[in-house]
Formats: C-alpha cells, structure tokens, sequence
C-alpha cells in the first residue's frame, strides 16, 4: 500500500471512529411534563432544551415524553428517581414538604411572573436552608407563576362574603391557607383535573393565574373572574433535573447547562408565563368572562383575614432552618420591586 492510500484509509477510519465516539457520546435527555403539551410550562422546558442541545453542539439531545411518569405530586421523586431526566413540580403538591419556598405564594407579591421568578431565584440562590429542602435533585431554577385569581361558574365576587358557598379547587402550597382563612370551601387537586371538575359541577370555581383558562380549556365554564392587584396569591415551581445524569454529562456540557440555569432559566419561564397571561385575558374577554376588579376595601379585607400567614411561616421556616424569615421575605419583595 502506497504511503498516500495508508494515509488516505487512516484519515477515513480516523474519522469514521470519532463520528461513532461523538454518536456515542451523546445524551438524550427525557422531559415529562403533566400539563398539555401547548401549555407554557411543556413549551417552556421544551425550548429550554432545544437551547440547551444548541449550545452544545450535538453533545445533548431532547425527548419529550408522550406522557407524564408520574401524577404531579410524585414528579420531584420521578425525577429524583431517574424515570424522567427533566421536569417541574408544584412545591405545594406535597403538603409539609416544602416550607421556605411559601414565601413565593403570599397575597399581593406583584403582577409579573419574570419580576417575581427571578426576584424567587436569587432569594434561592443565597439561603441555603431553601436550596436544602431540594436535595436529590439537581436544581435548574425555582420560578412563580403570574398574580393568582378567583375564577367561577356562578356569580361575581366583589366581597368576602360573595365566596361563601362556593367550592373552589385549589392547587396546594400557601393558597390552601390563604383561602381557608377566607373562609372558602376547598379542595386540593392538580391543575389538568379542573375541566371535569368544573364542567360536572363538583366544584364552583377555581383559584388560578389568567393563562390557565386558555390553557386547561376552562373558558367554556368559567363565567366570572376577580382580579387582585398583585394577585391574591402565587405558586412556586422548581425546574429540575435528575442528579445523576447531570453529574454523568461531560464538563463542557455542564458549564453550558449551569450557565442556562438559575436567573436564566427562572426569567425565561417567567418571561413566558407574563405572555400566556397576557393571552388568557384577551381569551376569556372574548369568551364573554364577566370581571370584577377588587377594590380597596376587598383588598383590605384579604390583608386583615391573612394577616397572621407571614408569622406563621416564618416560625415554621426557621424550624427549617431558614435564619430572619421576615428579613428573608421582605428581601424577596424589594427584589421583586427592584424588576419593574
């Protein structure tokens, strides 16, 4: 064999070899998601992904799953437990298990998801005892959705007396307590369950942001909504991904997917929570959805029903470990002032 046909085979295996190492080499990363598949919290870790395959440059790809590995409540454990590589979860879907994170879901936090995801992240960033109570997953960023409201089948309700004799699902977390103080008639169940549950009747009405009756296909329902400046309450999400597969992904890849965590990510999901918002009340205007904006003395009534909230979890996050909660809370609200 001639030196240049040696070279020209060797070049050619070479090649072949490290196309098969890079092929190798590459990781799928599963996504499950317990919404539908248009909602902004599927799209938003779908994109986040495909941003993440793109930046490094084939090393990552993404699969998003047909079907959700677990109810809701069981996601943190699904992806602890490896049956999916990414997901989210409501910390409020498990009851008693997540306390620091409440301080995300008080009434009149703000009226944008961005101002208050990436205000909830950077809050994460420097508490330890929060990050604590996420152990065994690798965290991608913890994030709101946008400002809480009171949605009905029934009537309007301008006043506190106007819930009485509602049943109202609600998601879990701190709106549990919330509502409860206010006397309303709840139920704790998932997000995806609201249509049956509204459209049969078992319940009234439900506590949710604006993007939800476009994206649970409630506006066929829901008749009346009440709207909080601020919102009357707010959920808190973590955005997570399987501990070992991300300690498997080479090192370039995981400085690529720790520069896309964090206030990247929390903004990114925020960013697209405050646009779907912004969809669900231009859907339910045209669905003929009757508004009631509360007024202050509403407004004050809320204040002085929930008063007691804050106290009470601060005494339970500092059992927690969290050190000064109401400093700690009063920090995340300048940094949700200091976004607009």
């Amino acid at each position: 064999m001639s030196h240049a046909l040696f070279r020209t085979v060797a070049v050619s295996a070479f090649a072949a070899g490290a196309a098969l190492t890079s092929a190798q080499a590459q990781t799928t990363l599963t996504l499950s998601s317990w919404v539908p598949p248009a909602h902004t919290l599927t799209t938003g870790q779908a994109e986040w992904c495909e941003m993440l395959a793109a930046k490094a440059k084939g090393a990552i790809k993404c699969n998003v799953l047909p079907r959700a590995v677990s109810a809701p409540p069981g996601t943190f454990d699904a992806v602890r437990n490896g049956l999916a590589d990414i997901s989210f979860t409501v910390h409020g879907y498990t009851p008693g298990r997540f306390v620091t994170t409440q301080l995300a879901e008080f009434p009149f936090l703000g009226d944008s998801a961005e101002a208050s995801s990436v205000a909830f992240q950077r809050v994460y960033d420097k508490y330890p005892a929060i990050r604590d109570e996420h152990k065994g997953v690798k965290v991608l960023a913890v994030f709101t959705h946008g400002p809480g409201m009171v949605l009905n089948t029934k009537k309007p309700i301008a006043k506190i007396d106007d819930l009485a004799g509602l049943k109202f699902r609600i998601g879990g977390g701190m709106v549990n307590t919330i509502s409860k103080q206010l006397g309303m008639n709840v139920t704790l169940k998932p997000a995806p369950e609201s249509y049956e549950l509204l459209s049969t009747g078992v319940m009234d009405g439900t506590l949710f942001p604006a993007e939800s009756v476009e994206g649970f296909k409630i506006d066929k329902v829901i008749k009346h909504a009440t709207i909080f400046p601020g919102g009357l309450y707010n959920t808190s999400f973590v955005f997570m991904m399987n501990q070992a597969k991300y300690d498997a992904l080479a090192p370039e890849v995981k400085k690529i997917v720790d520069e896309m965590s964090g206030e990247f990510a929390a903004r990114m999901l925020g960013r697209g929570w405050d646009k779907v918002d912004r969809r669900g009340m231009a859907f339910m205007q045209a669905a003929g959805v009757q508004f009631t904006k509360a007024d202050a003395a509403f407004v004050k009534a809320v204040k002085d029903k929930t008063g007691s909230l804050e106290a009470d979890w601060a005494k339970a996050a500092e059992a927690k470990g969290l050190k000064d909660p109401a400093k700690v809370l009063a920090e995340f609200r300048a940094e949700i002032a200091k976004q607009k």
